[in-house]
Order: C-alpha cells, then sequence, then structure tokens
C-alpha cells in the first residue's frame, strides 16, 4: 500500500491558466493506484478534463498535509474496475460513504479516477 491507515489526500487539480486548486478527497488503493470517486458536476472533474496532471498529498481532514507531495496522472476508469472503486469505497468509510451519496446526488453521477504515480520523480517539488 502506498498510504497505508490514511483516510484523507489533499488532490492538487490545476485551472487552465495553471493556478492550482487543492481538495481534500477520500481515496481507496488499489493494484497500485490511487482510485477517487466523486459526482460529474464538480469543480475538480472540470480541471481534470482540462488537465490531467496532478499532485498528491496525504492530509487530515482539514486539508493540512501530512506526507510529501507526490505527483501522477488521472484517468477516467469505468467497468469492473469503477464497480471495484465503489465497492473499496463504501468497504472504508462505510455508513459516510453513503450519507455523502444522498447529500451528493444533485450533483451527478459517479465518475471514478485512478491516480497513477510518476515513476521516475515521484515527489513533487515546491
Amino acid at each position: 500500500m502506498i498510504f497505508p491507515n490514511e483516510k484523507y489526500i489533499v488532490l492538487e487539480t490545476f485551472r487552465k491558466n495553471g493556478n492550482s486548486v487543492k481538495t481534500t478527497v477520500w481515496f481507496m488503493e488499489y493494484n497500485e493506484l490511487i482510485l477517487i470517486v466523486t459526482r460529474e458536476n464538480t469543480g475538480k472533474v472540470k480541471r481534470l478534463r482540462n488537465n490531467n496532471r496532478v499532485n498528491v498529498a496525504v492530509s487530515n481532514y482539514s486539508g493540512t498535509t501530512k506526507s510529501e507531495w507526490f505527483s501522477g496522472t488521472v484517468q477516467i476508469i469505468q467497468g469492473e474496475l469503477a464497480q471495484k472503486a465503489m465497492f473499496l469505497r463504501n468497504k472504508k468509510y462505510g455508513f459516510m460513504a453513503k450519507m455523502i451519496g444522498i447529500f451528493s446526488a444533485k450533483k451527478g453521477k459517479y465518475v471514478v479516477y485512478s491516480i497513477k504515480f510518476d515513476s521516475q520523480n515521484r515527489v513533487k517539488s515546491n
């Protein structure tokens, strides 16, 4: 596991003008990938459509980082792997995942992303 026993990461995405936006998100790990489940009508999805480069750090709920930064690439996943991500999300976050699902339903359908870390330069330079 890349981030064992952690609940939150900060996902740094980038606007078209290059400015970064940091968002605290839940995540799951599977086959050396980080999986993120979100809704299709969120700002991070819009930013990820324009730029699939991200930076990630372990954080607490409020987004205070607890690790170094890692750079990677995201891609939308579907099918069996997306179903696996939903299963892992429900298993890891339990009742809270169901509650958040109810309250976020107005933001559209679920979208599942995988993050693959860069093999050559895993640590983001700040």
